[in-house]
């Protein structure tokens, strides 16, 4: 029954919470403290407080987080995966429909349409991390691990990762 009571107390508010992990927060605060009791207020606070310290979304951090302490590692998955679980069941509907009307004229136009905004947001991102990189480390190194990436990439075809771990070794014995 636990793991039904961690499902409904984090499914719900993802399902109906709009504007991601910050806007839901309160309404997983009403479950956890206010409807199940799992925690207190001061607990829920400084769960919070820790989950804002690590990388990633925060709600999927504090589902793990208390659904860990309240149902064990069981618990911490039942937690998680309600958490994703109202974004991932959007997405296979959409993706659903788009691939029902695949042929649709008006779809074909809308696909045509998407691939060039992937291709600007995408060349931004490349450009953040360029500008990032070149302002802790230097336009030299910076240039340097990505021609050393471009050319393990495209001239030897070796796999991504070791084109990363190569540029975790430089930054390490030469920037570190």
């Amino acid at each position: 029954m636990i793991y039904w009571d961690l499902f409904l107390a984090f499914f719900i508010p993802n399902i109906i919470g709009y504007g991601g992990g910050p806007a839901i927060i309160p309404l997983i605060e009403n479950e956890v403290v206010g409807h199940y009791g799992w925690m207190t207020s001061q607990q829920f606070a400084e769960t919070l407080a820790l989950g804002n310290t690590l990388p990633s979304p925060i709600a999927t951090k504090m589902a793990g987080y208390i659904g860990y302490e309240v149902g064990g590692l069981g618990g911490s998955l039942v937690a998680t995966f309600a958490t994703v679980a109202p974004s991932l069941l959007l997405m296979l509907v959409a993706l659903g429909t788009l691939y029902r009307y695949r042929e649709s004229i008006k779809v074909k136009s809308m696909s045509q349409w998407v691939r060039p905004v992937i291709m600007v947001l995408m060349a931004y991102l490349t450009w953040s991390f360029l500008s990032e990189g070149a302002a802790g480390a230097g336009w030299l190194h910076t240039a340097i691990i990505g021609l050393a990436s471009a050319l393990l990439l495209w001239r030897f075809r070796c796999h991504p990762v070791w084109a990363v771990l190569l540029g975790l070794v430089y930054g390490g014995l030469l920037l570190g």
